[in-house]
């Protein structure tokens, strides 16, 4: 069927989606009923008059691709338009001539390749820790070993669904760094988003920490108190991720605090202690090597995170007992009333389905109109007036079948925005997605991908300057401007530092590393040399607190 035929077919659903609710993260699939299945997730995250739009969501799949790039898997990490490019990074820019850059397709297509090898490596890493030190186990074990057993505290708040689970995967990535158990906090009870969030029994509580740390001992018999060590990555001054061996810190418990996106935990790989930068790199890869690195937040969430019982049944009354989604995409519009933005998606989604030979004879159009459903939903975490303009006005549960429905796609993921494109909340969809759909001893067709309009663009990827967005360590002087409309392979693991060779840092993020006593160049590189003697002379910042038993 011809995509203008299509469309017709979707015209009246397409409204019906954007349209149920204003905003929030509202879906819309395709569905073939024969042996090609084509379903298309569509997450919206905006607000405001959109039927002026729909018209071009036929105009955007109808009209030829723009891209310079086919969205074809790369083969090779290296540039090829450049070839003295890593020299020149290497020298600080100052070989004679035009300065190289890249577009955003060029740039991703370090990861057109597949991370599935890496990504099975980690999973076992995984695997075999929470084996060794789940609660299952570590519960059990004598008085004498538990009392001097380790623990990390991952604890969040219900705010930002995205920011707030990486502080609870990035203390799973650090217990796994320093070998000791995972406990994740409760409030009055609760797990963060509880309602919404079922967790692994791998995990402890702190509750349950206090009556084992009573029922063994570890105080009264062998005079270890239960103290928790606080290093707050949001305190540059303070915080010892970069100076200090972790391994070699005595306290039971540790809480990285301030941890809301892929980056603190990554910080570890340039810590000057060299147990520290091993953890780091057996688990994160080399961070110069960008097209391997495996999907480590992804490969958590498979083991510790599940939808609760409620959010399953929604996720399953909107599938309707059919197959799941072949593509999920998230747009994160704001108040914003422009097309733009959705005619660059569409193009986006157009090539996917090209180049996946996913196209349907007989699309079927499903969303999820959430004031239909009729599940035993869920009447907190209504959306306030300060949080309005960026989650929308649907309830707050929405978006965690939304986060679990599209995390169900089978082959991509795409984000898009009005702003800024690959937030938290989309590269966590994207890395569920892709370790769902590794096999234990397979790889994957899975791809996550990008989308800008060229507006974006005008001045390269420099206003992507959110800290932990995906993109953020391509907004600097390397990325090329006024770029048309882009597609582009993206990363499932996020950079934390400019190692790759078209990585380049805004003035922002210089300012910020010094704060750290890290010494960044205009192109990314850390001066190693100055990174050492700042820790020998900076202060050593130990917050503890007991817990009274």
């Amino acid at each position: 069927m011809a995509i203008s035929s299509l469309m017709g077919k979707m015209k009246g659903c397409f409204c019906f989606a954007l349209f149920a609710s204003f905003s929030g993260e509202n879906e819309v699939r395709w569905r073939k009923e024969e042996e090609l299945v084509t379903e298309t997730i569509i997450c919206f995250v905006c607000s405001g008059d959109w039927f002026g739009t729909v018209g071009a969501f036929a105009e955007a799949l109808d009209a030829p691709a723009s891209s310079t790039v086919p969205l074809s898997r790369a083969s090779s990490s290296e540039s090829t338009l450049f070839p003295h490019a890593r020299a020149w990074k290497a020298s600080g820019g100052r070989h004679v001539g035009e300065r190289p850059c890249k577009t955003v397709e060029e740039m991703g297509e370090d990861f057109g390749g597949g991370v599935g090898k890496e990504s099975l490596r980690v999973r076992r890493i995984i695997q075999n820790h929470f084996l060794a030190n789940g609660a299952s186990r570590v519960r059990d074990l004598p008085p004498e070993q538990f009392c001097r057993h380790g623990f990390v505290l991952g604890k969040a708040s219900e705010a930002g669904f995205g920011n707030e689970m990486y502080k609870v995967l990035t203390a799973a990535a650090l217990s796994i760094m320093l070998n000791r158990s995972l406990i994740i906090s409760q409030t009055r009870g609760k797990y963060p988003f509880g309602d919404y969030i079922s967790y692994s029994n791998f995990t402890f509580t702190v509750k349950e920490i206090k009556h084992l740390w009573r029922h063994k001992g570890c105080e009264s018999k062998y005079g270890r108190k239960l103290v928790i060590r606080i290093d707050d990555f949001m305190k540059p001054v303070e915080t010892n991720v970069i100076c200090s061996n972790w391994k070699k810190w005595k306290q039971p418990i540790i809480w990285f605090h301030g941890t809301v996106d892929s980056v603190a935990a990554q910080f570890f790989l340039k810590n000057i202690h060299s147990q520290m930068r091993t953890a780091a790199l057996n688990l994160f890869s080399d961070p110069q090597v960008l097209g391997i690195r495996p999907n480590v937040f992804g490969e958590l969430m498979r083991v510790l995170i599940f939808p609760s019982e409620d959010v399953e049944a929604a996720v399953n009354w909107v599938i309707g007992g059919g197959e799941n989604p072949d593509i999920s995409l998230h747009m994160r519009m704001l108040m914003n009333r422009s097309g733009r933005a959705v005619q660059a998606m569409l193009r986006c989604l157009k090539k996917v389905i090209r180049s996946q030979h996913l196209m349907s004879s007989r699309p079927k159009v499903l969303h999820f109109d959430y004031d239909k459903f009729r599940g035993s939903m869920f009447k907190g975490l209504r959306i306030t007036d300060s949080r309005r303009r960026d989650w929308g006005t649907a309830p707050r549960w929405v978006a965690f079948v939304d986060f679990f429905l599209a995390s169900r796609a089978k082959y991509a993921a795409i984000s898009g925005a009005h702003h800024r494109v690959g937030t938290t909340y989309a590269q966590l969809i994207a890395a569920l997605a892709a370790a769902y759909n590794l096999g234990d001893k397979s790889s994957s067709r899975f791809t996550f991908l990008s989308s800008f309009q060229s507006n974006l663009l005008i001045d390269g990827l420099k206003n992507q300057g959110g800290w932990g967005h995906v993109w953020n360590r391509y907004a600097g002087p390397l990325s090329c401007r006024n770029q048309g409309n882009q597609c582009a392979f993206t990363p499932v693991l996020p950079s934390a530092w400019w190692d790759g060779l078209w990585q380049s840092p805004i003035p922002r993020d210089i300012n910020r590393l010094a704060s750290y006593g890290i010494k960044l160049s205009a192109l990314g590189t850390v001066d190693e040399n100055s990174l050492k003697k700042h820790c020998k002379k900076k202060k050593n910042v130990v917050r503890t607190f007991t817990f009274k038993l």
